[in-house]
């Protein structure tokens, strides 16, 4: 496992901003488009917060090598893609079960922080790797999901809309983030330009006026 970032000690305002769920970034590297007969190769997650300016920033972020489930299909022109080299001896991969366990503890006890109800997934072209999720937790029969059943943030469809551009190097390029090509196609490296892509669309509409923080009434004397 790789964890970058810092960790925030200060409690957002997050369960406002996204009627209380935790925006929780992710990617996945796959050995083909199957989510019931294809492996998971790769699995990275940033989790979001607020800074002092209610800003959306990414905070955190997770990344696991994923071994292959016994039986999985894996095709050639996705390593092709990819780069990956799934039996690899110093890939270091890990049982896609304690993967996901784990994954799903950090997103719960981010969401627990927060205050938050639940997470919703943020992904590019989100219904993809909501598939893979789906699949691996019905094929492991892993416990309390943290991630809503149905809805996604699809930042493919956000990007379309804010800047004209479906593909994440060109939505990138399109916000001035940064984008490399040739490091591309790696969980870690995607997750991380989809969470920066998602934290400018959603503070550059907050900017415009487009979205404004609900009133807090306070008792009388507060």
């Amino acid at each position: 496992m790789r964890n970058e970032g810092h960790a925030t000690t200060m409690t957002s305002r997050m369960n406002q901003r996204f009627r209380g769920f935790l925006p929780v970034v992710l990617d996945l590297e796959t050995g083909g488009f199957n989510s019931g007969t294809d492996a998971i190769l790769e699995v990275a997650i940033t989790i979001l917060n607020l800074d002092d300016q209610d800003s959306l920033i990414p905070e955190q972020s997770y990344h696991f090598n994923v071994t292959p489930f016994e039986g999985a299909n894996i095709e050639q022109s996705a390593l092709d893609f990819t780069g990956i080299d799934p039996y690899h001896p110093f890939r270091e991969s890990v049982a896609e079960e304690t993967v996901f366990s784990e994954l799903f503890q950090h997103v719960r006890r981010a969401v627990k922080t927060h205050h938050c109800t639940r997470a919703i997934m943020v992904a590019h072209n989100a219904h993809f790797d909501a598939g893979f999720v789906n699949a691996v937790t019905e094929r492991c029969s892993l416990k309390r999901n943290p991630f809503h059943p149905f809805t996604y943030l699809d930042t493919a469809s956000l990007a379309g809309l804010a800047y004209g551009q479906t593909v994440l190097a060109k939505a990138c390029a399109s916000a001035g983030i940064a984008f490399d090509n040739a490091e591309a196609h790696s969980a870690l490296y995607d997750t991380e330009r989809t969470a920066e892509l998602f934290c400018a669309i959603v503070n550059r509409w907050q900017a415009l006026g487009g979205w404004q923080w609900p009133e807090v009434e306070f008792p009388d004397g507060q």
